[in-house]
């Protein structure tokens, strides 16, 4: 049961994580609108040394691109901290068929590499991701566009820019990621296109998603990006933190219910042991008066419970990995989740290591106090009372 639990609720945190955390580059590099740090009077050195009362400071006239970033990416690459990185391109767009108009946004992006640091290809449910690459003014959208504009493989919508800038695009694939907010606004294209849409240069780029190996230095190393790249970062743990909160919630509560499972185990060998005792009182005052020493029955008690432990131990990984194999194989559907056809399941060979431990040491620790209660047994006292 242990197991069977761990695996399943592992499995569950996966897939409800990846829902998200999948999505979402460990650091993302980009230019936020925001008003200038400094203010034109306070350079001014007849004004240095009086107070500045400003309102209403308006946001500085910056670019969305990010400059150079043709070099950023090749500095990035050679970073050995650095799995990869994938260039994007966002931005709001009226998506529009017929007298249908439908506010969105739109992803350019780099699909090969979207297919390998974000798994783009799980959330297609309709298409080939391919066509982002080899065909021109083509267009993947969220499954909640498609159903409300009535479009499918094959038409043509057209796409308004924020400056009005108008572009036919061909329906290649439809995208489906399990969330309404998502699925209802956000389409992808290749970066040409994108750039195309916008009335951009061919250097055109707005965000920077990177993948670390490691996950957890992803906040030191966004602080560190943007100071040596002079740009604005966030961190995975900065932009998803609700959800690491709980998926760490959710872990504890199967671990501590699976523990729980596991003494509740020891508990019961215990319980059998003890009464075994009772129950063999004639033959441990025979094996005490024919010479066995305490140290003796202690030890063929205790041999019995690491025999349990070993064999219980054994049979249950062995049922509980049947367990999960019938669990991952039980059809799970949901129109919100179309790439999950059965329930998650996590095989890590951690678990029945610690399933395996956790027999033994529960089993020697509940033989050892029926074992010491019969290596303590006066065999004077049970045989006159015979």
């Amino acid at each position: 049961m242990f197991i069977s639990l761990v695996s399943f609720m592992n499995g569950l945190n996966q897939m409800l994580d990846g829902l998200i955390l999948n999505r979402t580059p460990h650091v993302r590099l980009y230019n936020e609108i925001k008003p200038s740090a400094i203010q034109p009077i306070e350079e001014w050195p007849g004004y240095s040394d009086h107070q500045h009362f400003i309102r209403s400071i308006k946001p500085k006239n910056t670019f969305k691109s990010i400059r150079n970033n043709e070099a950023i990416i090749a500095s990035l690459r050679k970073d050995s901290r650095v799995i990869d990185v994938s260039p994007k391109i966002s931005a709001p767009v009226f998506y529009q068929t017929g007298n249908i108009e439908i506010t969105g946004s739109v992803n350019g992006v780099d699909i090969e590499k979207e297919e390998k640091l974000f798994f783009f290809s799980q959330y297609v449910i309709e298409g080939d991701w391919h066509h982002l690459k080899n065909e021109k003014n083509t267009i993947f959208i969220g499954k909640g566009i498609a159903d409300k504009l009535m479009v499918g493989i094959g038409d043509m919508i057209q796409l308004s820019s924020a400056r009005g800038e108008t572009m036919l695009l061909k329906v290649a694939g439809i995208l489906q990621f399990g969330l309404i907010d998502i699925d209802n606004t956000q389409s992808y294209t290749s970066l040409g296109t994108a750039q195309l849409l916008l009335g951009e240069a061919t250097n055109y780029v707005t965000d920077l998603q990177i993948k670390l190996h490691d996950l957890t230095m992803a906040p030191s190393v966004a602080k560190e990006m943007a100071e040596v790249y002079h740009t604005d970062s966030i961190d995975i743990q900065t932009a998803n933190s609700q959800f690491e909160t709980g998926s760490n919630v959710r872990t504890i509560i199967s671990f501590a219910v699976s523990i729980t499972l596991l003494i509740v185990a020891g508990f019961g060998i215990y319980n059998i042991l003890n009464m075994m005792i009772y129950e063999k009182m004639d033959s441990i005052a025979i094996l005490k008066a024919t010479g066995f020493s305490g140290n003796d029955v202690r030890a063929i008690f205790l041999f019995i419970s690491m025999i349990i432990g070993l064999i219980g131990g054994t049979a249950g990984l062995i049922f509980g990995f049947g367990l999960t194999v019938v669990i991952d194989n039980i059809p799970f559907e949901t129109a919100a989740l179309p790439t999950i056809k059965t329930f998650p399941i996590y095989y890590h060979f951690v678990y029945y290591i610690i399933g395996t431990l956790f027999a033994l040491i529960t089993t020697f620790i509940a033989g050892y106090f029926p074992a010491r209660k019969a290596s303590q047994i006066d065999p004077v006292i049970i045989i006159r009372g015979k």
